[in-house]
């Protein structure tokens, strides 16, 4: 899923599958090769299960030799899951669709319509006074509370969104990953609203968020198709402004510096010390961090150009002495001798002399 695209996009009705039956086989795979670490280590898993640090495991998966390379990754990535925030891998607001409690059902539909998301956090008035969310399914085909479709749903259009919201969860943005993941999947829960320290709506996050953060992307017809990362010739790189510094690090090879920021829009906005506009570049290594399209105030695409080589360094490289090799004055051409006029030749010579003018 593009994690620009705001909510996760709407399956096809004959594809859906619970969530809790989805991630079954996950959760199921990461507990057995847990406690496989542990059994070939020697341990007993049940006894040792509150006492191994995440340290502890990463020096038993370290030592062992019998996991393979795709485990020993996903087993990675679940540690990396349990230390990382939500603030770093949520979707911001400014790219969230959010509906108005307000908003005439029909009005609703189309927008929801034209979006491939499925859910959508409804707000009241402000988008920091969220209420809930609805399913694509809500508005399109309305049902009353005992779950049956509402008489005129149909051709009732000036209904107001409001009455159709459903709970949403709320959670702080300084929760791990993985904690939230196990929580969402057993709440049954597909969409929470992040929050920041001072009360406000910092993003969302979905629970196909958090599972590709174990098990990397996983993209449909419905997602959006604007890659995080295009490989343009020359070994130019351009990227998604919304990336963050480890994904940025794996598709470029650049780790940046830490700082106030969470995503390489961040970084060059913290290194201009403005906003940016579209041409604004910094340096980071042997790297050149070029706006390439903005959208509103948003760095929306930035590529990342190999640094040139100084013009000065180009010159060196041709001859100094090439020109002043080349002789200054060119040499004169021996003229061809004439014979002298007083001095008649015989008329036998007559021929020959004309082929020892040539080879003068």
């Amino acid at each position: 899923m593009d994690r620009t695209s705001g909510t996760e996009p709407a399956p096809a009705p004959a594809a859906f599958r619970p969530p809790g039956r989805l991630a079954r086989p996950l959760v199921w795979l990461l507990s057995t090769s847990t406690d496989l670490v542990v059994r070939l280590a020697g341990g007993d898993p049940n006894a040792l299960r509150e006492e191994l640090t995440a340290e502890r495991m990463r020096a038993l998966v370290a030592e062992n030799t019998q996991i393979a390379a795709d485990e020993r990754a996903l087993i990675e990535e679940v540690f990396a899951a349990g230390e990382r925030p939500l603030r770093e891998v949520l979707v911001p607001r400014t790219e969230v669709v959010f509906l108005d409690a307000a908003m005439p059902l029909a009005a609703a539909a189309r927008a929801a319509a034209g979006s491939p998301h499925s859910r959508f956090p409804v707000c009241r008035g402000s988008h920091d006074e969220v209420i809930g969310f609805v399913h694509i399914r809500d508005l399109l085909v309305p049902e009353d509370r005992d779950g049956a479709p509402a008489d005129g749903a149909l051709a009732d259009g000036a209904r107001p969104v409001g009455s159709l919201v459903r709970p949403v969860k709320f959670l702080p943005a300084s929760q791990r990953v993985l904690p939230v993941l196990s929580e969402m999947r057993r709440e049954g829960c597909h969409l929470a609203i992040v929050m920041d320290e001072y009360g406000g709506v910092a993003g969302i996050v979905t629970l196909e968020d958090l599972m590709e953060e174990l098990i990397g992307d996983i993209r449909d017809e419905y997602d959006v198709q604007d890659a995080q990362a295009r490989r343009l010739h020359g070994g130019v790189v351009e990227v998604d402004g919304l990336l963050n510094l480890d994904d940025f690090a794996a598709e470029t090879g650049i780790r940046l510096p830490a700082g106030p920021y969470e995503t390489v829009a961040g970084h060059i906005m913290a290194v201009l010390g403005r906003v940016p506009a579209e041409g604004d570049s910094v340096r980071s290594a042997d790297r050149e961090l070029r706006v390439a399209r903005m959208e509103g105030r948003r760095v929306a695409r930035v590529r990342v150009t190999p640094r040139a080589a100084p013009q000065a360094a180009q010159q060196a490289v041709r001859p100094a002495a090439r020109w002043s090799a080349r002789p200054a004055v060119r040499p004169a051409v021996p003229a061809t001798p004439v014979p002298p006029a007083a001095a008649p030749r015989p008329a036998g010579d007559a021929a020959t002399g004309g082929g020892a003018s040539d080879d003068t």
